[in-house]
Order: structure tokens, then C-alpha cells, then sequence
């Protein structure tokens, strides 16, 4: 796994810095706050925020993991995958993978996202039929990143931008630190 510390990380206030103050006051239930009102909605509500891919790629990859050793964890996650298609023909999905894929250390398939409205629709809908399956939920990202490199994008959207339902499966990413390694020295190197 990625070490967090590796990370620079921009503060959540970035942009709300004359923001007026946050009221005390909390709601008829006692336990959450009165928000001020804008009448304004987050544009988060209708496409994916920046650096997120809203092209092409879409903004998120689910990759859904059976054992395919176990005839039971293959034959429910073939079942969902037909199911999946057959409710959400609008997604795109991919292969169902019949062994490990590049750092999927067990077989997969994958599924993707490139609206809000569909991750809204699609994510609820996955933790409850998803059974006795894992999935990774992790973003794709651009260019526009704070990540300047392809591959330590792709490194840190599967590890520390990764959202797990069920059991967390520990991926592969040997390959992608060992590249980044390699793109680094070549970098390094350039300046020399």
C-alpha cells in the first residue's frame, strides 16, 4: 500500500477562506447542525469535480472480486455481472475476468462510472446486491491532478483515493511503485 505520508494533500477550506462563520445551532433531532442556506446547490451534483475524468474514462472504475476457485463467489459474481448489464445497460462494463488482471490479485470485472447521478444510483444499489463480494470503488483522475505523473496517479486513486465495500483485498501495486521508481531516476537523470 501507498504510505500517506508520500501525499501532499490540499485543505478541504481551499476556496471557502471568507466563508461566513458556521452556525452552533443544531437541528429539531439534537445531533446535526443548521447549515447556512445558499439556495445554491454544489455543481458536485452534476458532473464530477476537478481533477475527476468527466470524458472519456469516467470519473470512477468499480472493480467487483470473486475467489475463482470458489464455484460459489463465481457463479454469484457471473450472476451479478449479468444482472448489472441487464439494469444498467447504460454503463459500461467490461470482461469478467476469469483470473487476476494486472494488480487485481483475484478475478474481476469492472464497471464504469461517468456521472454523479450514476455513482448515486449505481453505489447504493451495489452494497446491497454486491453479496458476499468485495469491491473497489476508486477514481480516475487527470492531467489536472496534483499528481504530475500518470502512473503515481494511478497509484494513489487505488490506494489512498480507494473506497472499499465488503473486505479490503490487498492489490498488487508493486508494478506501478516500481515504474514511478523508473520515471523518477529517468527525470532525475534528465537534469544531470
Amino acid at each position: 500500500m501507498a504510505d500517506a505520508l508520500e501525499w501532499n494533500y490540499t485543505s478541504p477550506l481551499a476556496g471557502y477562506e471568507k466563508a461566513p462563520p458556521l452556525p452552533d445551532e443544531r437541528t429539531d433531532d439534537g445531533k446535526s447542525y443548521v447549515n447556512n442556506q445558499t439556495g445554491v446547490k454544489s455543481v458536485a451534483y452534476e458532473r464530477f469535480i476537478e481533477p475527476l475524468d468527466n470524458g472519456r474514462r469516467g470519473g470512477f472504475d468499480i472493480h467487483v472480486y470473486y475467489f475463482q476457485n470458489n464455484p460459489e463467489q463465481t457463479q454469484y459474481a457471473r450472476e451479478l455481472w449479468q444482472r448489472i448489464r441487464h439494469e444498467f445497460p447504460e454503463l459500461r462494463i467490461y470482461t469478467f475476468w476469469d483470473r487476476p488482471v494486472g494488480p487485481h490479485p483475484v478475478a474481476m470485472f469492472e464497471v464504469n462510472l461517468f456521472t454523479p447521478a450514476q455513482f448515486g444510483a449505481f453505489i447504493p444499489w451495489l452494497a446491497i446486491w454486491r453479496g458476499p463480494l468485495s469491491v473497489l470503488v476508486h477514481p480516475n483522475t487527470t492531467h489536472e491532478d496534483d499528481v504530475p505523473h500518470e502512473l503515481e496517479r494511478e497509484l494513489k486513486n487505488h490506494t489512498e483515493r480507494a473506497i472499499w465495500l465488503g473486505e479490503r483485498i490487498p492489490l498488487d501495486v508493486g508494478r506501478f511503485k516500481s515504474l514511478v521508481a523508473a520515471f523518477k531516476r529517468a527525470e532525475s537523470n534528465k537534469g544531470e
